[in-house]
């Protein structure tokens, strides 16, 4: 592609397993199951979502951070079930410095199975190839040993940690920073 993603279009991107698309109103069931769940949540900077509404706002931050230019995230569809089984995009977008920050989650039933490593390397490919970011971060606190796990298979480098970075959920918590370079994308 000669020309940078120009966010009007939503794209739609597949994997072997899965189908990565824009959240619609019906996926609001499937994103409160998501996002209710304590296991899901627990590295994330919120509490389990307790209603519908919750996840109504959520897919309306979706579209926000789009709108914006500054994000995009994918509804993670299993293309068996056409259900929607978790998330993943970019946020933070810092267009001068071709660099964003990637993000993911996954409903537990698919934990270890290989989905998420084939998802964020089809993510990584649009981020790199279409909207030609030069790196891709990711931060993982580190107590979550499947991210970290994710991280070294993906091939991400550690550039450190930032102590005590986010206040969330009554306490500080520190947050390793991982990046991955496009002339390290292969």
């Amino acid at each position: 592609m000669n020309s940078e993603f120009a966010f009007t279009d939503f794209p739609v991107l597949q994997t072997e397993r899965c189908t990565l698309r824009k959240a619609t109103e019906n996926d609001r069931y499937d994103i409160f199951e998501l996002y209710s769940q304590e296991a899901v949540v627990k590295y994330m900077p919120f509490t389990p979502f307790i209603s519908v509404e919750d996840a109504i706002d959520e897919m309306k931050w979706y579209d926000k951070i789009f709108k914006e230019q500054s994000g995009l995230r994918w509804m993670i569809e299993d293309r068996e079930t056409q259900k929607v089984i978790g998330t993943c995009g970019f946020l933070n977008y810092e267009q001068d410095h071709h660099r964003m920050e990637i993000g993911y989650d996954l409903m537990p039933a698919f934990w270890g199975k290989g989905i998420m490593t084939e998802v964020v390397n089809r993510v990584m490919q649009f981020g790199f190839l279409n909207i030609r970011l030069n790196k891709i971060e990711a931060r993982v606190e580190p107590k979550n040993e499947a991210s970290l796990i994710l991280m070294n298979k993906l091939g991400f480098y550690k550039e450190g940690v930032l102590r005590q970075h986010e206040f969330e959920k009554g306490r500080y918590v520190d947050l390793a920073v991982f990046s991955k370079l496009k002339s390290e994308y292969h």
